[in-house]
């Protein structure tokens, strides 16, 4: 690998806010647990977009600050968040038909790999593991209109988690469309991972010695 290039990775706070900036007004967003819910912190607030919680609630906010903590007001992962004006609780089961129905612009999930092909794994590491369940993954990743990872370009020891196919488990087949990792921008086309950006003084042949399907720069 390619250690030669001295770069800054974005942190987790800034693959979210890169994130954050391509969401266009109006859009419907479920967010997944991890990385993906930082991104309702950074969509400013005169931004219409409603971010949408596999537990029932539509129109969630960025995280409270300490003191506007509210135990009863959390997301799917379990954390607090916060309501947007005209925000509103429904049931599960309307919140799943929602998802399932086609209602969603976007899903946002973080993953553990992302093929060439667009397959996605994000739930466990080994058919062996005892993980307690893919959960609405493979329910957001049917349903919704569009599939955006976000996730580290490499593993700690720096293996590659853009694959040409999935080694771990998969969620789902042929769904993420944009690939955003702390070292890029991916779009997932027919030919492959095209490269829409880099971080600031990454090589596109240094991003390739942390890839391990073959890059191509977008026109």
């Amino acid at each position: 690998m390619d250690t030669a290039v001295d770069v800054t990775p974005l942190d987790r706070h800034g693959m979210a806010r890169r994130l954050a900036a391509d969401i266009p007004e109006g859009w419907v967003v479920n967010l997944g647990i991890g990385i993906p819910t930082l991104v309702s912190d950074h969509v400013p607030p005169e931004r219409e977009v409603i971010f949408q919680s596999e537990n029932g609630v539509i129109g969630v906010g960025p995280a409270p600050a300490a003191e506007d903590e509210d135990p009863w007001l959390i997301n799917a992962g379990k954390q607090m968040v916060t309501l947007r004006p005209g925000g509103s609780f429904v049931s599960q089961s309307d919140s799943f038909a929602l998802i399932r129905g086609g209602h969603l612009d976007l899903c946002v999930l973080g993953a553990f790999e992302v093929a060439e092909n667009g397959d996605i794994a994000n739930w466990a590491v080994s058919s062996n593991e005892k993980a307690p369940a893919v959960g609405g993954a493979m329910d957001l990743a049917a349903g919704a209109k569009r599939l955006w990872a976000i996730m580290e370009h490499t593993t700690k020891d720096g293996r590659p988690r853009l694959v040409r196919r999935c080694t771990y488990p998969l969620t789902a087949l042929g769904v993420v469309s944009r690939v955003y990792t702390n070292l890029a921008v991916l779009d997932v086309r027919p030919e492959g991972f095209t490269v829409r950006e880099m971080v600031p003084g990454l090589t596109l042949e240094a991003l390739q010695a942390r890839t391990g399907a073959k890059l191509r720069l977008a026109a």
